[in-house]
């Protein structure tokens, strides 16, 4: 074990102090020689060259949400992988038996929220059915042909 601490993180240390000189030394630049005119077009925000219609602050459906939960909780479970994937050799079997339990577990709950509908985006939920079986776009029908 190396006694000499400082010898041995110096060059994480170093490559940290010149990533924050230079990211300083961008930001103060840009602070410095760059121009501030302020007018309306410039405190709008962009929009691939479009005009901006409606208000920033709209309402996001739940799903977006979901999603992005989703894609971290698996995100998460992809880099349990890695580790076992660099000490698969020595672990033999065990590691093996063991990463194949939690590959079950992922899938297991990847098929649970697809069966539940948390990636189905092609509509909010099942419609319901009125008390003679048919569905509100069939009463619609029915009341506009005049039965």
């Amino acid at each position: 074990m190396p006694t000499n601490y400082l010898e041995l993180y110096f060059p994480l240390l170093l490559q940290v102090v010149i990533a924050s000189v230079v990211a300083a030394g961008m930001i103060g630049g840009s602070f410095i020689l760059g121009k501030r005119v302020k007018n309306k077009i410039k405190d709008t925000p962009y929009e691939c060259g479009i005009t901006p219609t409606g208000s920033a602050r709209e309402r996001f459906s739940v799903k977006f949400y979901l999603v992005a939960m989703l894609f971290i909780l698996f995100d998460i479970e992809a880099i349990f992988l890695y580790p076992w994937a660099v000490v698969y050799r020595e672990l033999k079997l065990f590691a093996f038996v063991e990463m194949l339990l939690f590959i079950v577990l992922v899938l297991g709950g990847f098929f649970y929220i697809w069966k539940m509908g948390a990636l189905d985006w092609s509509q909010d939920g099942p419609e319901p059915e009125s008390e003679g079986g048919q569905s509100s776009d069939e009463d619609a029908l029915e009341l506009t042909a005049g039965k």
